[in-house]
């Protein structure tokens, strides 16, 4: 068997654009594109593609979720840590979210992208968003707790809703540091069933060239270009708030933690390529907390901060919640005063914590905020159904970043990060990724290339 390399390693050559996976998902992107402008109706049929890859990391993201979860928490010996940590994390969450939401409030109301459409709201089609809207009753907080709680242990882990799964690991880990069972025969179980799952997410990931070009010609065959022109003024608008608040806010919090957000996202390029070609953050999912550990993050910490994150701290969806529901209120002549806006956003700051990392969470949540409260029509929806596909990528990118960054800045918090290896890492005097078979690697190396990121933290390239 040969041996594992490492992409980027001193002293080895590069591997060609066209043989890293990041590079296969942008000519695949590129090719969807295409497919989707000149040939709609084949477009529009490669939509299983995207769909089959993206149900591949779904189902592998419950089980990953639970077992990095409770071998994390079972590891860190003390119930007080994992409180600690995760009272930490879950501030961290709040105000950055609020952050989120604010920074879209104020975009909105200086750019005011909706105002001169002069929308009539009896001249659009309610039909079209009404399987996105439920009853209609009134959001309750109490609403909200009940949901995090499944039905069964395994629905928790079959529903593929990752606040449950969160609830039935930490308990589970709980229960093994209260018994000190922390490093005992049951954790190691599960590292080897973590071993196991790795690798099938490598052997899958084989496949993101073909789901990101399923995808991205579904996407375009199906609403075209011309959606993009149409509200071209949002979707601009929406993509440059999205990067202020990654370069500004997101930029401000690595800087204040010690470590460069620029080199960040270049050590996660592959991740956002692929988040970029799916439209969703939870296929990359698998992929960030390997590499965060491999960026020398704690377990214990990637195993909680990022799965919690990926519900409470969806930064992305929380910027477009605000800017959308602004572009609704000045596309029909809707005035919305400073309180209602501030209480629609009271509103949100809960509504936005339910959303899931998946594509299209966004619109229903922002359907389930508007229906439930009232302020604007359900109907204003409508205008945003041709481009909403297209605002996923930057939701779910933001909402992938703001977790990575999340992530480093509690570990640096709580000392539980390799300062020396993240260092060497990003600096690019260490390898700057978990091996990857789909990264072009020959199949003799595959079985290298399923050992888990703790095993490889600290090795030499």
């Amino acid at each position: 068997m040969t041996t594992a390399t490492f992409d980027d390693a001193p002293g080895l050559a590069r591997k060609p654009f066209y043989k890293r996976l990041y590079g296969q998902v942008l000519l695949a992107i590129v090719i969807g594109v295409l497919v989707g402008r000149f040939f709609p109706d084949i477009g529009v049929v490669l939509k299983p593609l995207g769909d089959i890859f993206i149900k591949l990391i779904r189902m592998m993201i419950a089980p990953i979720v639970f077992v990095t979860v409770v071998t994390g928490i079972a590891k860190m010996g003390s119930m007080r840590d994992v409180g600690r940590i995760g009272l930490k994390a879950l501030i961290y969450f709040e105000v950055v979210s609020t952050l989120a939401l604010l920074l879209g409030l104020v975009v909105g109301n200086i750019v005011r992208p909706g105002e001169g459409l002069n929308v009539d709201p009896q001249s659009l089609n309610t039909a079209l968003v009404s399987s996105y809207v439920g009853s209609g009753e009134k959001l309750q907080f109490a609403d909200f707790i009940l949901k995090m709680v499944p039905e069964t242990f395994v629905s928790a882990l079959t529903s593929g809703d990752v606040l449950q799964v969160l609830v039935i690991s930490v308990m589970f880990g709980l229960v093994l540091v209260r018994t000190g069972r922390g490093g005992g025969m049951i954790v190691g179980m599960l590292d080897e069933v973590a071993d196991a799952l790795f690798g099938v997410i490598e052997v899958i990931m084989y496949f993101a060239p073909i789901g990101a070009f399923g995808a991205m010609a579904f996407t375009v065959g199906k609403y075209g270009i011309g959606s993009l022109q149409q509200l071209g003024v949002l979707m601009l608008c929406f993509y440059a708030t999205c990067a202020l608040f990654i370069f500004g806010v997101l930029g401000a919090i690595a800087r204040l933690s010690g470590f460069s957000l620029w080199r960040l996202l270049l050590y996660i390029r592959r991740e956002i390529v692929l988040v970029l070609g799916t439209s969703t953050s939870e296929s990359a999912l698998p992929g960030l907390m390997a590499k965060l550990e491999n960026l020398g993050v704690s377990k214990s910490v990637v195993g909680l901060v990022v799965p919690t994150g990926y519900s409470f701290n969806l930064d992305g969806i929380a910027i477009y919640l605000t800017m959308a529901a602004l572009f609704i209120a000045q596309a029909m002549n809707i005035p919305l005063p400073l309180e209602q806006q501030l209480a629609l956003l009271a509103v949100l700051l809960l509504t936005s914590k339910g959303a899931a990392a998946v594509t299209g969470a966004g619109f229903v949540t922002l359907a389930a905020t508007l229906s439930s409260t009232h302020t604007l029509p359900v109907a204003g929806l409508a205008l945003l159904l041709g481009i909403d596909r297209f605002m996923s990528e930057a939701r779910a990118i933001t909402n992938m970043i703001g977790n990575a960054v999340a992530c480093v800045t509690v570990a640096r918090w709580e000392n539980a990060i390799d300062r020396e290896r993240m260092a060497a890492v990003l600096s690019g005097r260490a390898p700057d990724d978990v091996p990857a078979a789909a990264d072009g690697a020959g199949p003799d190396t595959v079985a290298v290339h399923m050992a888990m990121p703790s095993q490889l933290v600290g090795r030499s390239g």
